[in-house]
């Protein structure tokens, strides 16, 4: 898997990620980064910007890409844990890699205990969403599951309250009941959350607009619930 950008990178070395390749622009300097490689015996190899940037399909990379064991996802059942008040956001069918990114910045900076998401219909792992998380991904419990209607079902039977978010909702997001574990569903960037999956959360909420458009972008809506609601240490 390639990934791209000097953050995104750095934390992968720093979660020991196996590195099969690294490759620098011929005309990079960054002492730092370079000191960086070079105190964990990181061995990389100079190539022209013409090269990287067809690695990266022209892409921000700032010099550094590399080829990475691909982002491994967790089982629920290692993450669950019935004797801890827990945060988990499920992703109903997110598209856009951009925004997957940005959430597990966000997932990351509330620590949050897991981000769920579904083998179907889903963005995949990527480059984009390992660079727009600025690394995040890294430190994030990622969950993929078979269905995210049995699923929640599932954490329902294990004591978790599951919120999902609608605009006709009367409950507003800051009333979202914070003593147990919660887990918290967004939706399609498009169309919100499917009406299966809407129908069987254990209660909706929204945010409130006052303005002319109607709705905010997914990665936006999803910081606001995960702030309102994370634990704080």
């Amino acid at each position: 898997m390639i990934i791209y950008g000097k953050n995104v990178v750095k934390e992968a070395i720093y979660a020991k990620r196996p590195v099969y390749k690294l490759y620098l622009d011929e005309k990079f300097s960054d002492s730092a980064f370079l000191a960086f490689l070079k105190d964990r015996n990181i061995h990389f190899e100079k190539k022209d910007k013409a090269s990287l940037n067809e690695l990266t399909n022209n892409q921000n990379h700032q010099g550094v890409v590399a080829d990475v064991k691909a982002y491994q996802f967790k089982e629920l059942e290692e993450i669950l844990d019935k004797e801890t008040r827990q945060r988990f956001l499920i992703l109903d069918e997110l598209h856009d890699p951009q925004n997957l990114g940005a959430i597990l910045r966000t997932v990351e900076a509330t620590s949050y205990d897991g981000v769920i998401i579904s083998k179907k219909h889903q963005v995949p792992l990527n480059a984009t969403v390992a660079k727009v998380s600025s690394g995040a991904i890294e430190h994030t419990n990622i969950i993929l599951v078979n269905n995210i209607h049995q699923t929640l079902l599932k954490l329902q039977k294990e004591g978790v309250l599951v919120v999902g978010t609608d605009g006709s909702a009367t409950i507003e997001y800051t009333d979202i009941p914070q003593e147990g574990s919660l887990a918290i569903v967004m939706g399609n960037e498009g169309s919100g959350i499917r009406q299966l999956v809407k129908q069987n959360c254990n209660m909706l909420v929204k945010i409130p607009m006052q303005g002319k458009v109607n709705s905010l972008n997914v990665s936006v809506a999803a910081a606001l619930m995960m702030y309102a609601t994370y634990i704080k240490k």
